[in-house]
């Protein structure tokens, strides 16, 4: 179905465009304009659903690096479980998600990359895996189970990549390991995204695996060493490296918003917002399982029931666009961008994702003046939206 909004306020690319128009269908966006331009196509296609925007914000679909459930089920319980918590994230504005999964056996993580990668022959909403471990360091291993952390091997590292069949995307590594070095080459060459994190890794050794290839820096702060004025740590490694985006989840819980602030101020352009949401979002508190770790979810905070360590969050993009514009002061145009644009690069999916230019896919948001989302269309197909 071809769809016209108009008189509404487009912001994609970095800008925010007043009194425009946007036009598409199933197959992609078609076309943009401003001001009353809209009119001329709407009466070359009267078949199209007119939209008034008055008042509202259009904006491309979400992506999600980083996500591991929602719904009350986990992306580890297998491919029914991924759609369902998809569905809910969908809802509130990700289009497109790339599925994460804790620390787990080997012969589990294979099969899970290989449930993912079915699903992406078939879901274009699912945009590969990420491993967030089980090259982790033990003691920044947060809420993974450490049972199942090792040190990277290249027999296990291949097998990994061989089950991702070209659908794992991103992996999450310490690089202070024995072996990470080598797996870190071998990963990038296989154009597997490598992610500094969990890691006891300082500024230099974190820099070393930047100059090396990473490329992401997982959920920044969470983890790591912290920022101190005589040992500055991965996360200004991160920002010294011009190549290398930094994830950062904006729930009021992982990062302090003053914090947020700072993030986006120092790395212009490579702040990647993401949820690592875990099973309890959009669902009641109580508890839940992360990986084989027990999870007690209270006023929408996820802690281990043993140690009390944050596991993961239950947080929805939306809620973090929201959260960035109205509590840390972020302009619209560089959160959304934080949303969009960013995630698509750091996939190299920019040229087809994270834009309204025409040629892309309809993924269209349409949000009140207040950043209330009221309707979702997702490659030109229109799904409830949460805010609705």
């Amino acid at each position: 179905m071809r769809n016209l909004i108009h008189s509404a306020t487009v912001v994609s690319g970095g800008q925010s465009i007043k009194h425009a128009w946007i036009e598409f269908d199933a197959d992609g966006i078609i076309a943009r304009g401003t001001d009353d331009t809209w009119r001329a196509r709407a009466a070359e296609h009267p078949e199209a659903t007119v939209i008034d925007g008055t008042g509202r914000v259009i904006t491309p679909g979400l992506i999600d690096l980083h996500c591991h459930g929602g719904a009350a089920v986990a992306f580890e319980q297998g491919p029914e479980a991924i759609r369902t918590a998809l569905a809910l994230h969908r809802s509130h504005g990700t289009t497109r998600a790339v599925v994460s999964f804790v620390s787990g056996g080997i012969d589990d993580l294979v099969e899970r990359l290989g449930g993912v990668a079915d699903l992406v022959e078939t879901d274009p909403g699912v945009l590969g895996s990420h491993l967030e471990g089980p090259f982790l360091d033990p003691g920044h291993r947060g809420a993974h189970d450490p049972e199942a952390l090792r040190t990277p091997d290249m027999r296990t590292v291949d097998r990994l990549i061989e089950a991702g069949q070209g659908t794992l995307r991103q992996i999450t590594i310490a690089p202070e390991l024995d072996g990470a070095a080598e797996a870190i080459r071998e990963l990038t060459a296989a154009g597997v995204i490598v992610a500094v994190g969990h890691t006891d890794a300082d500024y230099a050794a974190a820099r070393a695996a930047f100059d090396a290839g990473a490329t992401l820096l997982t959920h920044a702060f969470n983890a790591m060493h912290p920022i101190h004025h005589r040992a500055p740590g991965p996360v200004l490694a991160a920002v010294d490296s011009p190549g290398v985006t930094l994830e950062v989840i904006n729930d009021g819980v992982h990062v302090h918003e003053s914090v947020v602030r700072l993030a986006f101020t120092e790395a212009p352009g490579r702040i990647a917002l993401v949820t690592d949401a875990m099973a309890a979002t959009g669902a009641a508190d109580g508890l839940y399982s992360l990986g084989s770790l027990e999870v007690m979810v209270t006023d929408g905070t996820a802690r281990l029931v043993e140690g009390g360590a944050i596991a993961g969050s239950t947080l929805t993009l939306d809620a973090a666009l929201h959260r960035a514009v109205h509590v840390v002061g972020i302009a619209l145009p560089e959160a959304v961008r934080a949303l969009t644009e960013t995630p698509a690069r750091v996939l190299g999916r920019e040229r087809d994702l994270g834009s309204l230019e025409p040629g892309y896919p309809a993924d269209v948001l349409l949000w009140s003046d207040d950043l209330t989302l009221q309707r979702v269309w997702a490659g030109g197909t229109e799904y409830p939206a949460a805010g609705a």
